[in-house]
């Protein structure tokens, strides 16, 4: 479990870069525009994508927390491969061929929890870090009911989530592009949403900024070169599937 800090600070969250090394330094770029303390990265650093080296190199050195998620435990043979369905399966198969000593020791080194004083941070959700989803109502009013933290946050679907409960009604959904939630009153469940491969029909990398001296999270969207990353991922005859589905945000 990672020290406890404070919350007092401006925070960007990225997740489920999975190797796509365009939409990450788009998003870091865009993060660079803004003035923030730390960077948080909600885990699966690798799989699907092309670039997985770099982009371990490049979460390890600009992130204060990073998190392994389960394609990054895959990757390190922590998880039996046979549990991914067929295209995710191919690509933890050959990420783990080409990641380097250095990258494997740095993934090797994560976990899929952290704590800061005022936020948890899980790959997955608070009743199973690594595994499950957090797609549905009820699971999210039961990982908030499983946290204290007034802001818990939670990668693993690929799909930018926002809802707060207030102790008596849980309300939100989906966060689109330039949604802020509002800090402090209720408790916060939030899902920055992937920055290499979006499953909420926006395909452009999606990051989120949390504020808490503005008293706000805000949801953001970059665009990306995603022509480049589909033809990286077509050169190393990985699925083709993992490119095309890219431009659609699937």
């Amino acid at each position: 479990m990672a020290s406890v800090a404070t919350l007092a600070m401006r925070a960007a969250v990225i997740s489920d870069i999975h190797g796509n090394l365009h939409a990450l330094e788009a998003v870091l770029a865009d993060i660079d525009g803004e003035t923030v303390d730390e960077i948080w990265c909600l885990g699966d650093v690798v799989g699907y994508g092309a670039r997985p080296n770099e982009c371990c190199d490049i979460v390890r050195d600009r992130a204060t927390v990073a998190l392994c998620g389960n394609h990054d435990l895959a990757v390190l043979g922590a998880l039996d491969v046979a549990d991914f369905s067929g295209d995710a399966g191919t690509a933890a198969r050959w990420t783990a061929t080409v990641l380097g000593e250095e990258q494997r020791a740095w993934l090797g080194s994560l976990e899929p929890l952290a704590r800061r004083s005022d936020a948890e941070l899980y790959h997955a959700s608070p009743r199973d870090p690594v595994w499950e989803y957090v797609l549905s109502e009820q699971v999210a009013l039961e990982s908030l009911l499983a946290t204290r933290a007034p802001v818990v946050l939670v990668g693993h679907s690929h799909v930018a989530l926002a809802l707060s409960w207030d102790g008596s009604e849980l309300t939100g959904g989906t966060a689109p592009e330039g949604f802020e939630a509002p800090l402090g009153e209720r408790r916060w469940l939030l899902n920055p949403g992937s920055v290499g491969q979006p499953r909420d029909g926006d395909p452009r990398a999606a990051w989120l900024l949390v504020d808490p001296g503005a008293r706000r999270a805000t949801f953001r969207r970059v665009p990306y070169p995603i022509a480049d990353t589909q033809a990286e991922i077509r050169a190393r005859d990985l699925p083709d599937a993992l490119a095309e589905r890219l431009a659609h945000g699937v």
